[in-house]
């Protein structure tokens, strides 16, 4: 991901910029409208043929403008404070890790862009409207579309409040953060950065571990939110050197810490590290002040398991809201079991060129279960449902390793059981439930 890309998709993301664009469009639409009534004979015609749509006359022209304008900014304001108030009530029945999500929502900064939108307009329109001894001027055409654009704002509102309503509901929340992660899974596995190392080159990189590993240090502080393999591949192949990450996606990462470590081919000529250098493959890294879900699957994980963690806790306690999470991450999960995550060593050209942190299977699994079966307790339903999930899991892949890990956590939801659940009747449940899973993973 380049930084164009990465400084897009915050623009996109942002509150106001999808607002400023329409705001744009009612500027654009005004002037067009009412050059339209002033060049040409049609408006003219309409106000004729249509004398109640369009013959309002210079006073009622400039009464409904000005109703239109002053009810619209009121509004606006409305739906400011409403949004406010989501954006605080998700941060604290949810997680602040969420108002990005909330932000970026397409339908949010349209309701907000038409009402702020519908205001320029209809000021624009209303100080073209002239009246005097000499000449009468009022854009019927205009003022008409103006009309028009005041009954589509009531329909605007309905549509936001219902949003609104829905979009806050756990179930909903809990769903979008789950699909979100699952496009995004979808589109960074399979992702090539080169080819597979075959056991040939993997013997020619030995040769370079005699060579000394030089760091490049970071020049800034943040969170990794983007890496640009294609430029790390073509740095390595310019220069016929080995590129190896120091650092993975979500990591966080201290200006002049090392970012990457560099080795020449033996056969190559030495790589001398300047400042020119350091830039080039600093640029290669987007850093940031918080993590995001574009390149970052385990944020979108990290999501779900915070939302599980916050409804487990003894000051919300909604057992069905973590249920529903452990559903949703058994999806996501089950999406991953399918894709090739890809293997460290990326070669081009027969020669090893970048040593990359591949995320692992194992690690996913950890970040889903870890903390949730931590904060269990003697909770019966936590165990079942992660275990339930994690049969769901086993069932998407036939890979040893990935059912290695499957089994692994299995095994720890069960000992966890063992030590908290006191009452045989539901220990003896969740050891059905394990035999299952450990069946699954045989099968």
């Amino acid at each position: 991901m380049s930084r164009l890309q990465r400084w897009w998709l915050d623009l996109n993301s942002s509150l106001w910029f999808v607002p400023a664009l329409m705001v744009l469009g009612a500027v654009l639409a005004a002037y067009g409208l009412v050059h339209l009534d002033d060049s040409s004979t049609l408006g003219r015609e309409w106000e004729r043929r249509h004398p109640l749509i369009f013959g309002a006359g210079v006073s009622g022209a400039r009464g409904m403008l000005s109703a239109i304008a002053g009810s619209m900014i009121t509004v606006a304001g409305l739906i400011f404070s409403l949004t406010l108030s989501t954006l605080a009530q998700v941060a604290s029945q949810f997680t602040s890790r969420l108002l990005r999500n909330f932000m970026r929502d397409r339908s949010n900064q349209v309701v907000m862009g038409s009402f702020v939108s519908i205001f320029v307009y209809c000021l624009l329109v209303l100080r073209t409207i002239r009246d005097g001894d000499e000449v009468n001027f009022v854009p019927g055409i205009a003022v008409a579309f103006g009309l028009v654009l005041a009954l589509v704002s009531i329909g605007m509102l309905i549509f936001f409040i219902h949003h609104i309503a829905t979009s806050i509901q756990a179930a909903n929340v809990i769903a979008g953060v789950a699909e979100e992660t699952q496009v995004a899974i979808g589109r960074l596995f399979p992702k090539k950065l080169g080819d597979d190392a075959t056991p040939a080159e993997e013997a020619a990189l030995a040769a370079t571990h005699a060579l000394r590993w030089r760091p490049v240090a970071a020049q800034e502080s943040g969170y990794v939110q983007g890496i640009n393999n294609d430029e790390l591949l073509a740095f390595a192949r310019e220069t016929n050197a080995v590129v190896r990450m120091e650092l993975a996606l979500g990591s966080f990462v201290t200006r002049g810490t090392a970012l990457v470590s560099v080795a020449s081919y033996a056969d190559g000529q030495p790589l001398t590290l300047d400042a020119a250098i350091a830039t080039r493959l600093n640029e290669c890294y987007l850093i940031g002040n918080q993590r995001t879900l574009d390149q970052d699957v385990a944020f979108g994980v990290r999501q779900l398991v915070d939302i599980a963690l916050k409804s487990l806790s003894p000051g919300v306690s909604d057992l069905s809201r973590a249920v529903t999470c452990l559903d949703w991450l058994g999806d996501v999960l089950a999406l991953l079991a399918e894709r090739h995550l890809g293997d460290p060593l990326r070669a081009e050209e027969g020669r090893v060129r970048v040593i990359a942190l591949a995320p692992a299977f194992a690690s996913y699994l950890a970040t889903a279960f870890d903390q949730i079966r931590a904060n269990a307790a003697n909770d019966l339903a936590i165990y079942l449902r992660i275990l339930a999930a994690l049969g769901t899991v086993a069932g998407h892949t036939r890979r040893a390793d990935y059912r290695q890990a499957l089994r692994q956590q299995a095994d720890l939801v069960l000992e966890a059981a063992e030590s908290h659940i006191e009452v045989e009747y539901e220990l003896a449940q969740v050891r059905e439930r394990h035999q299952a899973v450990g069946k699954a993973l045989v099968d």
